[in-house]
């Protein structure tokens, strides 16, 4: 017969196993990293934090951003352009930022889809509740209201991200923040 003691002495050692494997792991030196991010240094990319600073990583689909103090550092999921030809890289900043943008398709966008019309801000904006305008026209870092983009190739260029996250960086990225795309 089982005591309540003996079913609970069971239950620990039996919770103790699971986490072994990830002890092992941990003891080898191997990381198990399930996101697939890695933390980056702003030295790596920028001389001074400036007014801030953005460093968005379209191999790793992730969105790094440094408060001008350096106190507050953040990492999160996006969305990249659908092809090297999309992509811009190199270096610009935020010079405008919006709530609840309108989204206006391209001359490009235009050529390769003639029935796509302005979207006004809501649920069917493809740039989400937040948009941070960047130095290059038309490259937009973005909310998105299809969570199924994030973690993607999806984009025609921009950078795009849960609107709950835009809105933190939003938030926290004033205009004149520098920003890199690589």
């Amino acid at each position: 017969m089982q005591t309540r003691r003996s079913a609970l002495s069971l239950g620990l050692a039996a919770t103790a196993s699971l986490g072994l494997p990830s002890l092992a792991r941990a003891s080898t030196g191997v990381r198990a990293n399930a996101s697939g991010f890695s933390m980056q240094d702003w030295r790596d990319h920028f001389t001074s934090l400036g007014k801030g600073a953005i460093v968005a990583d379209t191999v790793s689909r992730a969105l790094h951003f440094w408060s001008a103090d350096a106190g507050t550092y953040r990492i999160y999921p996006t969305s990249v352009p659908k092809s090297d030809e999309l992509t811009k890289r190199g270096y610009t900043e935020i010079v405008r930022k919006k709530v609840g943008p309108s989204w206006t398709p391209t001359p490009s966008q235009m050529q390769r889809f003639p029935d796509w019309k302005p979207i006004g801000p809501g649920p069917e904006n493809p740039l989400g509740t937040h948009a941070m305008y960047l130095g290059w026209p038309a490259y937009i870092i973005h909310g998105t209201h299809d969570t199924r983009k994030i973690g993607r190739k999806s984009s025609d260029g921009c950078i795009g991200l849960y609107n709950e996250m835009i809105e933190d960086l939003f938030a926290l990225a004033p205009i004149g923040t520098q920003v890199r795309i690589i």
